[in-house]
Formats: structure tokens, sequence, C-alpha cells
């Protein structure tokens, strides 16, 4: 009988530590979980690097403005290759030509994204992930005056030149 007690001991214990073991591995699933999503909503993110600071007031979503950009595709090893599109002579276009916009109307939503944390007078590269730019969606064609492949990560070199008119 003090065998059979012992043995139920044992096997009580056995199957609390068991218990325990998958109680960790879930936490320790768990926590994989979050921190990939936490990983996936980084690289979702829109991130804006500063070249030269803007001495202008910040960009809003009222007005028009007139910018420098040079578009390119940015490589997961954070290399980048021209897409064809600028407005500068200096990357390519036949002259400087300003382009005009006003965030949140007819953009993809990095760009609006990006240009609203940004001044007037300041120039900045606008990484934008795939989902905030064109998506599974090619935009121009190969061969063509500008290509981007479907869900290309992009990279904007914009200079925000100021505003071109007041409240829309």
């Amino acid at each position: 009988s003090n065998v059979s007690n012992v043995s139920n001991v044992s096997n009580v214990s056995h199957l609390n530590l068991c218990f325990q073991m998958q109680s960790l591995v879930m936490r320790l699933a768990l926590l994989v979980l979050f921190l990939a999503q936490v990983v996936v909503s980084l690289g979702g993110e829109v991130r804006v690097v500063v070249q030269s600071a803007g001495s202008g007031p910040p960009v809003t979503t009222k007005h028009q403005y007139s910018s420098h950009v040079t578009l390119y595709i940015e490589n997961e090893d954070g290399t980048k290759k021209p897409s064809g599109w600028s407005t500068r002579k200096s990357d390519g276009a036949p002259q400087d030509q300003p382009f005009a916009f006003q965030p949140g109307r007819n953009l993809i939503q990095g760009w609006t994204e990006g240009v609203l944390k940004m001044s007037e007078g300041e120039r900045a590269f606008l990484h934008v992930p795939s989902a905030k730019g064109y998506g599974g969606s090619p935009m121009g064609s190969p061969g063509g005056a500008f290509y981007i492949p479907a869900n290309s990560d992009l990279l904007f070199d914009i200079e925000i030149l100021g505003k071109l008119s007041s409240e829309l």
C-alpha cells in the first residue's frame, strides 16, 4: 500500500510537472506571437529620415505643396534602385519640374503619412512599405518611363519646397 501511495504521488508530481511545462510552452508561444506582431507592425510603418531640416511650418492636409521628388524601389537589404520617376534634373529628369500635391488627396497612404511628419523646406527619405504604397499592383511598365513592380517597398527622396495655395 505504501508502494502504491508513493507511485500515486510520483504520478501526480509527474502530471503536475507536465502541466507546468505545458503552461510554460503556451506562454512562450503567446510571447512569440506577440513579438511577431510587433515586428510586422514596425516593418509596416512609414519611416521618415531627415536629410536636411526645414525651417518652415509643418505640412498639413489643408494646403497644396510644391516638392522635388525622386522615387526608388527599396530592396530588402536596404539598397535602392531608381524607379525612373524624378522631378530633379540631377536625378535624371529633363529639367527641374516640381511636383504639386495635397496630403490626403489622390496619394498613396505612405506618402501622406510621411509628408505629414515633415516641415516646409525639409528634405527627407520616406521609407514606405508596400502595403502603404501600391501593394500588389504594379505601376508603369517595364522598359517604360517608370516602373514599380507589384509588392515593392518604396523610398521617396522628397524636399518640400513650400505651399502652393491656402486652404482648399
